[in-house]
């Protein structure tokens, strides 16, 4: 299917030709019937060989349902231009054509209707050259008569090269945005939109915008029949589950869930007016949605819109400035940047525009890296940006310039602090975090390259991380009692060697001793081993035949044992004797018999 949108002045017989070509009535309202003009947007559709199914968008040409207009020509990829023969261009055809430029359509057909009432030639050389001068360019012209029929050939066979020209839409998720919201008795909430690309299927899940949840697709319908699924371009109609009109209307969308990003802030190229001459406050058109904006000019073609509410925008989409008080179209605007940075610091907004002025609003993911510096892939592919490569943590893609110098930022600290806390075994992982402003602890961790080691939270140096100043005073502590591994050095020779607090807290926090109490310490490993040797012990044992069979003091065997209670290792009895915990008690062996 094609999908191509009318455009032109009010009562220039857009509507009759549309009839003529379709055999359909595109003005679906009483009231439009009532009053032979289009208020809303029509909707018809013929079948054309070659070219096939070609849906027509019915806009309103009175200048006072413009908006309704820009909300059906938004999302179409091809305008058919209609001028009346007997009246000739006309303001509405001038703000018609001004929009189509402004939101890049390239694609159109110019239209010479009632060419029974009036010679054609004259309205055909203005028309065919004020569209030249917009993004449409050099279009072919046809001549018609919908009351005689003249013409309506000639028409369908343009119409045919037309559509066969128009460009495969690519693959992509689905943006569907509502131009009509109404009930149907037993089927519940139905919304219509031109379906620009992707493809819809009935059971599909998707977001609701202004609804904040996922909806179902009850059913579908194209072309007034019922289908299972229907891929874009295309007229579609959607019965959406469990939905209330007054949740959607014009301006909202569906959308494939997780591919787009709602955005109130956008920075934008503009088309058309200078935008230093721009008013501070227009209306956006985007798709179906008419949105109020605040303008800040940041450059001599590019500035800062503020919405009024949140649209799924995307970097590369078209969309229209219009200053409804005057009824002018200021300019299209070409999206550059859906997740804009702040502009708080002196100097920021000229920084800004000197950024945007090398953006081209074609996505770019080496271009948004070296911008954003970082980035989540699921956050560029919302805005747009295929987002391959490999990753560096997690999701995070990275600058190779920025990832790089990062790395030396983080040895550089690493190395700082090792100097200025000595006896620390590394620099906490959130603490360079902090330093580096990295959004998550994974791209600390995943900068960590030897000669750095990630130990217990930690970044140090080497291959433990321990300051060999600590490593010296542990080995001078316990030179003397190396046939005792369960004796601990007295205090006064922890404090000799330089084993104060803080230093015994740094030992075990690098695993070079074991604190069993204030001031008694033992070497790394020390409970374990004692562990085995009590094993060894008939069970249970009392704490006299532990401290014996450990060779070392009361003042160290009583903190051990309770140690070793703590950690499950042996069972205290009632009795005050213990068991180790992988050994059977001899209370419970079974007795031999003779």
């Amino acid at each position: 299917m094609h999908v191509v949108a009318t455009a032109g002045h009010v009562d220039h017989g857009k509507s009759t030709l549309v009839r003529a070509l379709t055999g359909m009535e595109p003005d679906r309202w009483a009231e439009e019937r009532r009053r032979g003009m289009t208020i809303d947007l029509g909707f018809a559709w013929t079948t054309l060989d070659p070219g096939g199914t070609v849906a027509f968008v019915d806009v309103p040409g009175h200048e006072r349902f413009v908006p309704n207009m820009l909300a059906g020509i938004g999302p179409v990829p091809a305008a058919m231009v209609v001028v009346a023969a007997d009246e000739g261009w006309m303001p509405q055809s001038a703000e018609h054509l001004a929009a189509l430029d402004a939101l890049g359509v390239r694609h159109g057909l110019l239209v010479v209707s009632r060419a029974d009432l009036a010679d054609p030639g004259p309205a055909m050389r203005r028309a065919a050259e004020e569209i030249a001068a917009t993004s449409l360019g050099a279009v072919e012209v046809v001549a018609v008569s919908a009351v005689t029929g003249a013409g309506l050939g000639e028409l369908r066979s343009a119409l045919s090269r037309l559509v066969t020209a128009l460009p495969v839409p690519a693959v992509g998720p689905v943006r569907l945005w509502v131009d009509r919201a109404f009930t149907i008795k037993g089927a519940g909430t139905v919304v219509t939109g031109t379906l620009g690309g992707g493809e819809l299927r009935t059971g599909d899940e998707l977001e609701l915008t202004g609804a904040d949840r996922v909806v179902r697709v009850r059913g579908l319908q194209s072309l007034g029949e019922p289908v299972t699924a229907v891929r874009g371009p295309a007229r579609v109609a959607v019965n959406l589950r469990g939905v209330g009109k007054d949740e959607v209307g014009r301006g909202a969308a569906l959308l494939t869930p997780g591919r787009f990003h709602l955005t109130d802030l956008v920075d934008v190229r503009v088309h058309g007016d200078p935008v230093a001459g721009l008013p501070g406050t227009l209306t956006l058109h985007a798709g179906s949605a008419a949105v109020p904006v605040r303008v800040r000019p940041l450059g001599t073609d590019t500035a800062r819109l503020r919405l009024a509410r949140a649209l799924p925008l995307r970097i590369g989409d078209r969309a229209l400035l219009r200053d409804p008080g005057r009824h002018h179209v200021a300019g299209g605007v070409t999206v550059l940047d859906v997740v804009p940075p702040g502009l708080q610091r002196r100097g920021a907004a000229a920084a800004r525009a000197g950024t945007l002025s090398g953006m081209d609003g074609v996505p770019d993911l080496a271009g948004e890296l070296r911008r954003r510096r970082l980035a989540r892939r699921s956050e560029l592919v919302r805005m747009g940006v295929p987002a391959g490569g490999d990753a560096v943590a997690g999701e995070w893609l990275a600058d190779p310039e920025h990832w790089a110098w990062l790395g030396t930022r983080l040895a550089a600290e690493v190395e700082a602090h090792a100097g200025e806390r000595p006896l620390e075994p590394g620099v906490p992982v959130e603490a360079l975090r902090h330093r580096l402003e990295l959004p998550d602890r994974s791209l600390v961790e995943a900068l960590v390259r030897p000669p750095f080691v990630l130990r217990a939270g930690r970044v140090a140096a080497g291959a433990t991380g321990v300051p060999q100043e600590l490593v010296a005073a542990v080995e001078k502590a316990f030179a003397d009692l190396a046939d005792r591994p369960f004796a601990a050095p007295e205090a006064y020779r922890l404090a000799e060697v330089g084993l104060g607090t803080r230093q015994l807290g740094a030992a075990v926090r690098a695993g070079l001793v074991v604190q069993v109490a204030e001031n008694v310490v033992l070497r790394a490993g020390a409970p374990e081993r004692a562990a085995q040797v009590l094993a060894g012990l008939p069970q249970p044992f009392t704490l006299s035949e532990a401290r014996q069979a450990l060779g070392t003091t009361r003042r160290v065997a009583v903190p051990l044992l309770g140690l070793l209670d703590r950690t499950g290792a042996t069972r205290r009895l009632p009795d005050d004797r213990r068991t180790v915990v992988d050994k059977v008690p001899e209370a419970d062996h079974p007795q031999s018999t003779s």
